[in-house]
């Protein structure tokens, strides 16, 4: 069982904050309790109106957002409140009821979209859905890679599709050269939208491994780094990663993570994933993109940077 973790995050109404999870709390409804009566469906809700100071609590994706009455200040309790969701999902606490009878129920249909477009690589194409699929980035380069993760293993049934990439709301696609994208791309945004549709699960498991399994599944490419035992740059160089240049790597259906800095050669090493994985003008983007910020914004700390592909 993957352990939860909780990230505390305020929301632009200051009674409300969400307690953030590394994992699915649900994957497709979104609930909203007023009082313990109305949360009979959800244990965890029920246990948060004990709380006197929660008004509401809403339940989504991966979650907890929680009204306060204004008898507390939320930094005097949310410290608390995090400690205690935490006890309670890591301990298996129930957070929502499975439905008495689904036999004479037809499964709900999810509303979603999936729009294609095109990335720097050609190919690479990236199906963006208005509903998030994963947490965390994950690649597969073959289907020994998916056990834990059934959409990309139906993925790889389509004889053109080379590797998957999965991220936050977007699927990128790296197809073999047998196929062109005005022949294929109709029939893959297609095939997602209903997988989607139909309330299949993404992934099996919440924290999947986001290397890259290769070789059969039996090598294994450099798991995430925890920032607890890295020395100040490299702290300060996945700070500027995750700020300045994940977000436009992600736009254009690819990732970019750490994977070390050496202090004698100046060097920082980067492992692309997803559409920037072999992607023609990527080694153009890390040198005058990346590079160059690196060297402006860690000045006598960074001259290069390498990558390697996921």
């Amino acid at each position: 069982m993957n352990t939860y973790t909780i990230n505390i995050e305020p929301t632009s109404n200051s009674a409300i904050v969400k307690f953030e999870t590394n994992q699915f709390l649900t994957r497709h409804e979104s609930f909203e309790f007023g009082n313990i009566e109305e949360a009979q469906k959800s244990p965890l809700a029920q246990e948060l109106f004990h709380l006197p100071f929660v008004k509401t609590v809403f339940i989504a994706q991966n979650f907890i957002a929680i009204e306060k009455y204004n008898i507390v200040e939320w930094a005097d309790v949310q410290e608390a409140v995090s400690e205690q969701l935490l006890e309670y999902l890591n301990n298996d606490g129930i957070i929502l009821k499975a439905e008495e009878d689904t036999t004479t129920t037809p499964s709900k249909k999810v509303p979603v979209t999936v729009y294609a477009e095109t990335t720097p690589n050609p190919s690479v194409m990236r199906f963006v859905a208005n509903k998030k699929l994963v947490i965390a980035p994950t690649e597969f380069k073959n289907i020994d890679a998916t056990a834990n993760a059934p959409i990309a293993r139906e993925l790889f049934n389509f004889p053109f599709v080379k590797e998957v990439f999965i991220d936050e709301n977007y699927i990128s696609i790296n197809k073999y050269d047998i196929a062109n994208w005005d022949e294929i791309a109709m029939e893959l945004r297609e095939f997602i939208t209903k997988y989607i549709q139909d309330g299949k699960d993404i992934v099996l498991k919440e924290t999947l491994k986001t290397a890259t399994e290769a070789d059969n599944g039996t090598e294994k490419a450099k798991p995430s780094v925890s920032n607890e035992n890295l020395d100040p740059v490299s702290k300060q160089v996945i700070d500027i990663l995750e700020e300045y240049i994940k977000p436009a790597v992600a736009s254009d259906g690819g990732n970019i993570m750490f994977d070390s800095y050496n202090e004698e050669t100046k060097t920082v090493k980067v492992i692309l994933q997803g559409a920037c994985s072999g992607c023609p003008s990527s080694t153009a983007t890390l040198k005058n993109g990346i590079e160059t910020m690196m060297r402006d914004m860690l000045k006598g700390k960074v001259e290069y940077v390498e990558a390697v592909n996921g």
